[in-house]
């Protein structure tokens, strides 16, 4: 597999499964999207449950989101959103969006982001509320993707990582302590 050819596959995975039900998403249709074959997919991913187990798993997003000192979090959030939105065209956290209605993939796929992203953040919290505090700063991460999913071009969507960051990162830093 080119290093071309993994992104452009998990891209049209999240986008389908995000999209429709479990049982209308295919393999063909997602390789149609990602310009692949689907045994290439196969050969890869080992079929599509192994390729939506893959697309529900936050677990590397939270890595990223979480690499910095407690100090330090709410502008390291900010940047590596914005920095992995560039250099890849896709959004760490978004895909749960998405996800919001019904069917056991997109309770799972919620569930997924919940336990791995959520609590993430709740278990690095100290002091009062932090279940609450670890929503409301997922909810600040998910309205920045949304703000640079909406207008590519926009001054947010353009503006220099740091700015976002130092005009951004304080509110996500408060929740933090």
């Amino acid at each position: 597999m080119t290093d071309a050819s993994r992104p452009a596959i998990l891209k049209a995975a999240r986008r389908a499964f995000a999209r429709q039900p479990y049982d209308a998403v295919t393999l063909r249709g997602i390789a149609a999207d990602a310009n692949v074959s689907a045994s290439l997919i196969i050969k890869h991913f080992g079929g599509k449950e192994a390729l939506f187990d893959r697309v529900a798993d936050f677990s590397d997003a939270a890595a990223l989101l979480l690499a910095a000192p407690d100090a330090e979090l709410g502008r390291h959030a900010v940047e590596t959103l914005i920095n992995w939105r560039r250099e890849t065209e896709t959004d760490l956290l978004l895909r749960v969006i998405f996800a919001i209605g019904v069917g056991d993939e997109r309770k799972l796929l919620r569930e997924h982001f919940r336990d791995q992203v959520v609590h993430a953040y709740a278990q690095r919290l100290t002091g009062d509320h932090t279940a609450i505090r670890a929503e409301l700063i997922v909810a600040h991460l998910l309205g920045l993707g949304a703000t640079l999913s909406v207008d590519k071009e926009g001054p947010t969507a353009t503006a220099d990582p740091s700015l976002i960051a130092d005009l951004y990162g304080p509110g996500i830093q408060a929740l933090i302590g």
